[in-house]
């Protein structure tokens, strides 16, 4: 028998609960330092004197790590296993976020934001093919899902904490501490050690390393844990060969990696260059610092529901007809946003951007390791990631040029308090307006490479598709 036959029927139970747990508790506190530092930003912008092409050169340099990252740590754990690179890149991630609270200008923070970026690029697509390959197939999008839904938990836990030392440091008079934010960042750093302990490595992946015994063993681990007899023990597999970039281009796996490389590229272009700049974008259209970081923290919490969405759609009806229509409606959101006309309608399409798009999130996730084979899966998995990554290094460079554009061709940004009922002249400004038209342009794009060329996978084995 092998892992999928013993694998795949049993139900959801204490040790899936517990890897998602651990995966996801790594994932939250890398998606708080990702939103610290955007908080981080709009206070150096005035601090350091900093132009809005430096703020978008400090928002990708992190993107260009995640890149790096992204190809290099699915290829190391397809060749050395998830679990190890799993807490070393979050290691890495850990320790240059705590450096960031030291830096003394501007090219060191630079420095130390492309390293957290290698650390956090390698983690992410390497944690969802470790659960991937662990979850039984009826519920394997939904784990990944809601894997991908302590992102949002770190946001908001972001949201909250810029939220609450910036009442307390205008309530002082004092400016935001943002070093003291960069430490709390880095607390994966104590994580890391119970992750060392405590979380398995693929019985998949150590099948295709021709490590039988120790697969043998994790296998009935969690056969125990759910209550289940063991099976039929696992037959020899040769070992697989090793990854090569170029075999996923081969015949049967081009069309899944174009599609895939389109999505992450239209995922990553839209999420980080609208998140990394929000705050910094909601100070500039006049709101304070304060009602800026306010704002953000309701339109971050709108990303939990949207993932439980996705969570209960994508087995209900598939992973196309979940993901390409929340990035349509995310698209549609992203216009709404660009052209909001008051702060209320402003907080709403912002709440329904942070809902599609991390939605959207949470089934690309899900989606990407699914259409790869064990050998390939990591590998497959983090490439996508690298070069959906182009997009999120463009992106904030996009952003910052469009408002240079914008402020030298006289554009003005907006007056009035949050309260107020106008947020701009005529509605919007043009440099905002451009900004969200170009974000909804390229979600649309994506959505299109799905739907028309995606490969539905809900239900099947990984073994199955692969196959």
């Amino acid at each position: 028998m092998n892992v999928a036959g013993r694998l795949d029927p049993l139900p959801i139970g204490p040790f899936h609960r517990r890897l998602l747990l651990l995966s996801g508790l790594g994932w939250l506190f890398d998606s708080m330092d990702t939103g610290l530092v955007s908080f981080v930003l709009a206070r150096l912008k005035s601090e350091w004197s900093l132009t809005s092409d430096q703020v978008a050169l400090a928002g990708s340099i992190g993107l260009l790590g995640m890149l790096v990252g992204g190809a290099f740590g699915g290829r190391l754990a397809d060749r050395y296993g998830r679990k190890a690179v799993f807490q070393w890149t979050l290691l890495l991630f850990s320790i240059s976020t705590g450096l960031c609270a030291l830096v003394p200008n501007f090219p060191t923070l630079l420095a130390l934001r492309f390293a957290v970026g290698v650390g956090l690029g390698g983690e992410l697509p390497v944690a969802a093919s470790l659960v991937s390959e662990f979850a039984p197939a009826a519920q394997r999008g939904r784990l990944i899902v809601l894997l991908e839904s302590f992102w949002a938990f770190g946001w908001a836990a972001a949201a909250a904490i810029a939220d609450l030392l910036a009442r307390v440091s205008s309530a002082r008079g004092a400016p935001f501490p943002w070093r003291f934010a960069f430490l709390v960042g880095a607390l994966p750093a104590l994580y890391v050690f119970v992750l060392r302990r405590t979380l398995p490595e693929s019985p998949r992946f150590l099948m295709a390393r021709g490590r039988g015994a120790e697969a043998e063993a994790i296998v009935r681990q969690v056969e125990e844990a759910s209550g289940r007899p063991h099976g039929a023990s696992l037959a020899p597999e040769p070992p697989a060969p090793p990854a090569r970039l170029g075999d996923l281009f081969a015949t049967g796996l081009r069309r899944r990696t174009m599609v895939l490389w389109t999505l992450w590229f239209a995922m990553a272009f839209s999420y980080y260059g609208i998140f990394i700049w929000l705050p910094t974008l909601l100070v500039g259209r006049g709101f304070g610092e304060v009602h800026s970081f306010s704002f953000t923290l309701w339109i971050t919490l709108a990303q939990i529901p949207g993932y439980f969405a996705a969570a209960f759609l994508v087995e209900r009806i598939g992973r196309r007809a979940t993901l390409a229509p929340f990035m349509i409606l995310c698209a549609a959101a992203s216009w709404g946003f660009g052209h909001a006309a008051t702060s209320s309608s402003l907080l709403l399409w912002g709440c329904l951007v942070s809902f599609f798009n991390l939605g959207a999130w949470g089934v690309t996730y899900g989606y990407t390791p699914e259409l790869y084979p064990t050998r390939l899966r990591a590998t497959g998995t983090g490439s996508a990631a690298a070069f959906g990554r182009f997009g999120g290094v463009l992106a904030p460079l996009a952003v910052g040029r469009l408002l240079t554009m914008a402020a030298t061709g006289g554009a003005t940004g907006v007056g009035g308090a949050a309260s107020g009922p106008a947020v701009g002249p005529a509605g919007a400004d043009a440099g905002f307006a451009a900004i969200f038209t170009l974000f909804a342009v390229v979600l649309i794009v994506g959505a299109l490479a799905v739907a028309l060329f995606g490969e539905e996978t809900r239900g099947r084995t990984l073994e199955k598709i692969a196959a």
